[in-house]
């Protein structure tokens, strides 16, 4: 080999070492190895500090921050592409609408519940119990969504279109809920439907992540920290309602929480459907790449 030919040779490794690393399936694995690793220690943060619910808030937006400069990083670096969706511009209305819908969603599951005599208030705690369910809920809505509609939904898409992404990331999403104490194949699915169609929709609505960072964040913020509900199998923690509830867990979801019941199954497909709707009407559809 001549030396002309030799240098052409390692001109070329480093641009294909990056297509490699850049493509979707070794994305998947790497981005979302990252990913994972920030989500176990916003794990062990929240245990270690579960009687310090102000510290516990402080390292998980530190580990937030640090997941977001994970996430621009490698689409900076490897991927090199602009990170259209973590765009700021429009970031605040996006977010804001998508925390209204989260929160308005969950309070209409609980009113109904309320109306039937299931959902019974008794008191009520200090302001303070407000407090501890902002770390869970950041860390829930800005992991989840970074790996689930950020990572896999994209990659799936990039290969396979839309609609294939959508179902793809909705199923991956609810079936990991089978991890969490007291998950249920029923639950699972449901969570799968409703909040994986939701939250892919909201992302195939904006092409952002905003919109269903604010869902994710608000929809568990109220159902821990207002209602005093159970999130997704986990054990309730007190929030600001003392509350009683007894009833059928079609109507309450059971031990895994509302999310499971056919209340949330109800309101948060049609919001999701809603959403798809207007999202096939812009033009926001990305077909597979056979069809491109």
């Amino acid at each position: 080999m001549n030396n002309a030919s030799t240098v052409t040779s390692l001109q070329g490794r480093p641009g294909l070492l990056r297509r490699v690393l850049a493509s979707p399936p070794l994305s998947l694995l790497l981005l979302g190895f990252m990913l994972l690793l920030l989500m176990g220690m916003n794990a062990d943060v929240m245990t270690r500090y579960a009687a310090e619910p102000l510290q516990s808030v402080q390292h998980i937006v530190a580990l937030a921050i640090a997941g977001f400069g994970v996430y621009v990083g490698y689409a900076h670096f490897v991927e090199q592409r602009p990170v259209t969706e973590l765009a700021v511009d429009g970031m605040w209305r996006q977010f804001g609408i998508g925390v209204l819908i989260g929160a308005g969603l969950y309070t209409a599951c609980e009113l109904v519940l309320m109306a039937l005599g299931i959902y019974r208030i008794t008191g009520l705690n200090p302001w303070g119990y407000l407090v501890p369910a902002i770390a869970m809920a950041i860390s829930s809505s800005v992991f989840e969504e970074l790996l689930f509609r950020g990572l896999l939904f994209r990659a799936v898409e990039t290969w396979l279109g839309s609609w294939a992404a959508l179902v793809v990331s909705s199923l991956v999403f609810g079936l990991t809920h089978l991890i969490n104490p007291e998950a249920t194949l029923v639950g699972a699915l449901f969570i799968a439907v409703e909040a994986g169609l939701l939250l892919a929709a909201a992302y195939m609505l904006t092409r952002r992540l905003w919109l269903s960072i604010g869902f994710h964040m608000a929809w568990n913020y109220t159902q821990s920290a207002i209602f005093s509900g159970i999130v997704s199998g986990n054990d309730a923690a007190p929030g600001l309602i003392r509350s009683t509830i007894k009833g059928p867990a079609l109507l309450t979801g059971g031990n895994f929480g509302v999310e499971s019941s056919v209340l949330a199954l109800v309101l948060c497909t049609t919001t999701g459907i809603v959403m798809l709707v207007m999202a096939v009407r812009r033009g926001r559809i990305v077909p597979p790449v056979w069809r491109r």
